[in-house]
């Protein structure tokens, strides 16, 4: 590990009110911290205020180990509720896939190549197709097979493994089982989906050969948070392309893979940068 001091990212959100941004960049400047990146949203309907800055901890004079509670005195007071990130801490990422290993492999490449900065402890699914691609990488591959009568059982083994591997960020690379109650609520804002379809378009099975019936003249694929509602989780981003009536239910299929592992890419990053604030279902996605 470097021994150059890290990087600290804070999210904050509350109900919106004077002198936000002045009293918390006071603080940071008033202990040596100098700051790297402010950002900052009011939302004027739900009188909301959300807030990402990130400061330099070189010469900063209060210890990390402290640094979560003195700040939390600061926001206790403004009526903000905050998180903080260390910039050498990683994620620590549990990839869930089923037979498809479009996403799993962007990701797993992305890693490789450094642009995606997260430790993957391990890989989990309910078929062993992509076994062999989780030994090519040298990533632990978990196979926990679910039938309609042992789901509960593999269930409980699977979150088991989480909190063996202290897994923090859980992505469904695909992975097409449903999730109960129990395992999205440990998760809360933490497990990333990729939905095949511009939500709210198309939920459910099939929604290429949806579109397709409908006639539709663009394609897309969403990314979101899972919550106890199947597709229905805060959106953290979507991206569509256009198609013709010439494509057919396969090559909308084949358009539909390159799309969403890009967007699965781009919502994983976003969330492992810390640039995602969550608010009544929705999100505020901050830049880079």
């Amino acid at each position: 590990m470097s021994d150059k001091a890290p990087i600290v990212t804070a999210l904050i959100q509350g109900k919106d009110t004077k002198g936000i941004i002045a009293t918390i960049t006071s603080w940071i400047f008033d202990h040596g911290g100098n700051i790297v990146y402010l950002d900052q949203h009011t939302d004027p309907v739900e009188d909301m205020f959300f807030m990402r800055t990130r400061w330099d901890m070189d010469g900063f004079e209060i210890p990390r180990e402290e640094l979560d509670d003195e700040f939390s005195k600061v926001c206790w007071r403004l009526g903000m509720a905050h998180r903080l990130f260390f910039s050498d801490r990683k994620k620590q990422i549990a990839i869930m896939v089923s037979r498809q290993g479009h996403c799993l492999l962007d990701l797993l490449y992305r890693w490789r190549s450094g642009h995606l900065q997260v430790d993957i402890p391990c890989i989990i699914s309910n078929h062993e197709d992509q076994k062999d691609i989780a030994g090519y990488y040298h990533i632990p591959f978990h196979y926990f097979p679910v039938t309609k009568d042992n789901k509960k059982d593999q269930e409980k083994a699977v979150m088991e493994l989480l909190r063996k591997e202290n897994i923090d960020t859980i992505v469904l690379a695909r992975y097409m089982q449903i999730l109960s109650s129990k395992f999205v609520n440990t998760y809360r804002n933490s497990i990333i989906n990729i939905h095949h379809s511009f939500l709210p378009a198309f939920v459910g099975a099939d929604p290429y050969r949806q579109a397709f019936m409908r006639g539709v003249k663009i394609i897309g694929a969403t990314s979101h948070y899972v919550t106890e509602k199947l597709d229905q989780g805060p959106i953290i981003f979507q991206d569509v392309i256009p198609v013709t009536h010439r494509d057919s239910v396969t090559s909308l299929q084949r358009k539909g893979l390159d799309i969403e592992k890009m967007v699965l890419a781009r919502a994983v990053g976003m969330h492992v940068e810390n640039r995602v604030l969550i608010h009544n279902g929705k999100t505020v996605v901050f830049g880079g």
